[in-house]
């Protein structure tokens, strides 16, 4: 069946994901309606279930697409050579605002499969798979950074956790202010001179002078 699906044309098949991307992360897995999504997407309920056997195949398959667009786009650009770690979380806000922008509905549906791992019960291998995602930020956020260039009366862990949360935010807040424009059509420059402001000042409160 997922075969049928895979043969779609790519308009329509792109407005059916975001459909139901957007009906799971704004409803939860047991409150989500097909009925939602398929006038959503234009198509009728029969033709829904035409690709997908029922509601639960469907949002495993969601999450396995998602996995696998974040991980071609995301995560297997992430540079883990990088050892200042603003200067890493800038360059993964970059990667994440351009995936995101592309792909909003995903991004809001990934954050709440991440909050229910237990709605509904998923098969192992797709539990490993984002058991594995999970265990790769861990790593992001930990592995091979310098933590030299901290200041000594700050509490790194701490540290790291408010420049991750100021960061997220001034993305999620610009997300907000785009909504249903283009991208193309916004002049980004003011936008991200005031994001690199903002990492100068993070630098300024939690590192050394001259780091």
């Amino acid at each position: 069946m997922l075969e049928r699906f895979e043969a779609l044309e790519e308009t329509k098949r792109k407005r059916i994901l975001e459909a139901a991307f957007h009906e799971f992360a704004e409803h939860g897995y047991e409150q989500a309606s097909t009925n939602r999504i398929v006038k959503a997407a234009g198509i009728g309920k029969g033709m829904l279930f035409y690709y997908f056997e029922n509601k639960e195949s469907l949002y495993h398959y969601l999450i396995d697409y998602a996995i696998k667009m974040l991980d071609e786009h995301y995560l297997s650009k992430i540079d883990l050579t990088e050892t200042d770690f603003i200067e890493r979380l800038n360059k993964m806000a970059i990667l994440k605002w351009k995936v995101f922008a592309e792909h909003e509905k995903l991004g809001n549906f990934m954050a709440t499969v991440g909050l229910n791992m237990e709605e509904p019960a998923l098969p192992q291998p797709l539990r490993s798979k984002i058991e594995n995602m999970q265990a790769f930020f861990g790593k992001v956020m930990n592995d091979n950074i310098d933590h030299t260039k901290f200041r000594d009366d700050v509490d790194v862990q701490k540290a790291f956790d408010l420049i991750r949360w100021s960061m997220e935010g001034y993305r999620i807040e610009l997300m907000e202010k785009f909504k249903g424009r283009k991208l193309t059509d916004i002049d980004m420059e003011p936008y991200w001179q005031d994001y690199y402001e903002y990492l100068d000042i993070l630098k300024a409160c939690f590192y050394k002078k001259g780091e």
